[in-house]
């Protein structure tokens, strides 16, 4: 969907470009209309105001042939949207009038002192206080002596109602109001004045381009202004902005918002297509996939034969998969059976084996007459005895590879007490041992061990008597550690430790990193500990038989 995105995303930005574009040649026409609109409006003001300029230009160069009221009276007669018609003196006091005026000084104003800065013509807006009873347009031109000197003015007086410029006609111009504006943004007339709040606006500035301005019913509205009168004058034009970027908004539409439509309008194809297609059974053959990784290779995927060749040969290459793991698996579990049932074999030959040998030390230490050579036959008979019995721990064991310790040390316990059973005395075990499982490796060390401290039992705390002996396991997190205990009359010092017994209890300690101790037990007797770290091993038999080994728990 991203890339797709991204694939599309250029059709989208040409589309904002040509709308950018096409927006701002419709603004630059609406500003060309305006000005052409501004223009045709002040041509007949402009041609009026050409008029009035001409006729004071004659009166300038012809002043004497009347007296000058009436001939001023004549001309305003004569030429129809006059007001009035006035000769000003040098000083800026009224001389005479086309009709009667209030006596005014005149000047004051900025018109007559430029008039006397040099300037021969001036074209301004008066207020209707000053020469005329409506606001009005002043032309004035200068009047001179014979040697150059300021001699005053003739002014003439329009109306701006004779000036009154039309709006907009015709379809392009719908909406288009236009006003006469002085040079410090006063509104002279207009076809709407309710469309022109000039107020702070120089009509200099909005010569440049359009502005946008809000209007006193606070619609926003586009102006320009078109200078005529030597620009002390102005014809400004104004239209609804909302007509230009109505248009705009249209234009966006058909040139922007269609490519967008149609942008999303293909993600949504697209998206919809490929979940269909691709996405729903990718999904479904994931779900498969998930199902036969926890076990359940029953599971096939029925349903991809409904999807596109493409998936349907991912999924026939996924069930084959599924078909070889699963004739794989069963290749290994039937050479795991055959070897566990070789391993169980192995164990239970060499169990009996030694079980022969056993037996045959026993007819042969009963064929001896000298004692030392019986016992050392007997102590031989035990060691024996006790790797018989890790055998068949291990072929009777689950994973054929670890022996609870606790288990095999009540079983040689009770072994070894059987074997003495036949002498004239009675010695009773007790066994408390805790669980841990551990490999052959270190059961044959411990077995020995226990093996040799309970015939140091029976030959020197139970010779010629019965007893208790007391075998206890604990198996901690950091060690473990095996007693044997009996209720004898102890041993002097050095009797034990100083014989083979001893030494090979020693060493078997060496074996598993730990060490052996013989001391006097508490209530009596002879205390054999041995101790050692504890296998890290788990404390629990495996499930399978495959090897693997579980780290002992925290």
């Amino acid at each position: 969907m991203v890339a797709l995105a991204v694939a599309l995303a250029p059709v989208l930005l040409l589309s904002a470009i040509q709308s950018r574009s096409a927006f701002l040649q419709e603004e630059r026409r609406v500003e060309d209309q305006l000005v052409r609109t501004a223009r045709d409006s002040a041509q007949a003001a402009q041609s009026r105001i050409d008029g009035a300029v001409i006729m004071l230009e004659t009166l300038r160069s012809d002043p004497g042939r009347r007296s000058c009221g009436p001939r001023l009276h004549d001309l305003v007669d004569e030429r129809v949207g006059y007001e009035a018609l006035v000769r000003v003196s040098a000083s800026g006091r009224l001389v005479c009038a086309s009709r009667a005026t209030p006596n005014v000084e005149l000047g004051s104003h900025p018109w007559f002192r430029r008039l006397q800065d040099g300037e021969g013509e001036i074209l301004a807006a008066t207020p209707s206080d000053i020469l005329s009873d409506e606001p009005a347009v002043l032309a004035a031109v200068r009047a001179e002596r014979a040697d150059g000197a300021f001699d005053g003015a003739f002014v003439a007086l329009i109306s701006v109602r004779q000036l009154q410029p039309r709006s907009g006609q015709g379809d392009a111009n719908d909406h288009v109001e236009v006003a006469l504006v002085d040079a410090l943004g006063r509104i002279l007339t207009a076809s709407d004045s309710t469309a022109f709040p000039l107020a702070g606006v120089a009509p200099r500035d909005l010569t440049r381009a359009l502005t946008e301005v809000h209007d006193a019913d606070g619609e926003v509205r586009v102006i320009s202004a078109v200078p005529f009168a030597r620009r002390d004058i102005f014809v400004v034009a104004s239209r609804p902005s909302q007509d230009l970027f109505a248009w705009a908004m249209g234009n966006a539409l058909a040139v922007f918002i269609l490519p967008l439509l149609t942008w999303l309008i293909a993600l949504v194809c697209v998206f919809i297509v490929t979940d269909r297609v691709v996405i729903r059974w990718l999904a479904y053959l994931e779900r498969i996939a998930a199902i036969q990784a926890r076990g359940r290779r029953s599971v096939r995927p029925i349903l991809a034969i409904q999807a596109p060749a493409e998936i349907r040969n991912l999924a026939t290459a996924m069930d084959e998969m599924v078909q070889a793991i699963e004739a794989r698996d069963a290749s290994l579990r039937e050479s795991l059976e055959e070897k566990d049932a070789l391993m169980r074999e192995i164990h239970h030959r060499v169990k009996n084996n030694l079980q022969v040998i056993t037996s045959l030390l026993n007819m042969q230490q009963r064929s001896l007459a000298d004692p030392s050579a019986r016992s050392a036959l007997g102590d031989t008979r035990q060691r024996i005895t006790a790797l018989s019995l890790i055998y068949r721990a291990l072929y009777q064991s689950d994973t054929l590879k670890q022996v609870d310790i606790g288990a095999f040390l009540r079983d040689l316990v009770g072994q070894l007490m059987a074997s003495d059973a036949g002498r004239e005395r009675t010695i009773n075990s007790q066994v408390e041992a805790d669980t841990l499982v551990v490999d052959p490796d270190k059961l044959a060390p411990v077995a020995l061990w226990a093996v040799e401290a309970i015939s140091n039992a029976q030959k020197h705390a139970f010779s010629g008597r019965g007893g208790l002996l007391t075998v206890r396991f604990c198996a901690g997190p950091d060690e473990s550690a095996l007693e044997i205990q009996d209720d004898g009359e102890g041993a002097a010092d050095g009797v034990i430790g100083d014989g083979l017994g001893g030494t090979l209890m020693n060493a078997f300690a060496r074996q598993l990193r730990g060490r052996s101790e013989i001391e006097t037990a508490p209530g009596g007797g002879v205390l054999a500990r041995l101790v050692f770290p504890t296998p890290e091993v788990s404390l629990h038999p495996l499930t399978d038989s495959s090897g693997r080994r579980n780290q002992r728990p925290a």
